[in-house]
């Protein structure tokens, strides 16, 4: 009898710096403008959050945009993380359908794939369906991504699962890729995306920083 082995389960299916790829599809002005499920600028913090901890782990980062002609580039302030990447400017609508998308995501030789997109219902659930079925492991970064309305998101995040595709936040990317607090070559970096963009969290972890610094001083 062959044993069961759970795919979403184990140690194995967290994500690690090594095994990951980040793919970020349409933060653009247009996609802003109708999006419903969360307020935009949290949303614009928690994506810059995720490509700013994607850079400090060296993660690669695959930006792309759909009709940037009408509806607007990148927003600057995910373009400025990476600001020598021409983001992969695409007419379909299902990232996954560009050849280009594809071929960038098997160039990195990763399988782990982590995507952010608005919106969730369209341009985040049908590329995570979609490589989700062609073999990639697929995690959903729910708090970088927003949709139309909150049962569009909330829908598209049920529809996700169903295929096998995992739903976490950034924060709980940072944390699987960090792992282990006494990795000290990441930590000073990741510090400060934690105070810039981890609100209360962020907050918490400055204001201890600054009473280990203050007993320090003292000793």
């Amino acid at each position: 009898m062959t044993e069961f082995r759970n795919p979403h389960a184990g140690l194995g299916a967290l994500l690690t710096p090594q095994d990951s790829v980040l793919l970020l599809i349409d933060h653009q002005a247009f996609q802003f403008a109708n999006l419903h499920s969360h307020e935009p600028t949290l949303v614009v913090n928690n994506v810059v959050g995720l490509a700013k901890t994607a850079k400090v782990f060296q993660v690669p980062t695959i930006l792309t945009t759909v009709l940037e002609e009408r509806g607007g580039l990148m927003i600057k302030d995910v373009q400025n993380v990476f600001p020598d990447q021409k983001p992969i400017n695409r007419s379909f609508i299902n990232a996954w359908e560009d050849k280009r998308v594809v071929e960038a995501v098997k160039k990195t030789g990763r399988k782990k794939l982590v995507i952010a997109a608005l919106w969730t219902e369209v341009c985040l659930a049908m590329p995570a369906i979609q490589a989700q079925g062609d073999g990639y492991d697929v995690y959903a970064v729910t708090d970088a991504s927003g949709g139309v309305s909150i049962e569009a998101h909330d829908m598209a995040i049920r529809r996700m699962v169903q295929a096998g595709v995992t739903p976490l936040n950034w924060l709980a990317v940072l944390c699987e890729w960090q792992r282990d607090w006494a990795r000290t070559e990441t930590l000073g970096a990741l510090a400060e995306v934690l105070v810039q963009h981890g609100g209360g969290a962020g907050i918490a972890f400055d204001w201890e920083m600054q009473l280990l610094g203050s007993k320090a001083k003292s000793a």
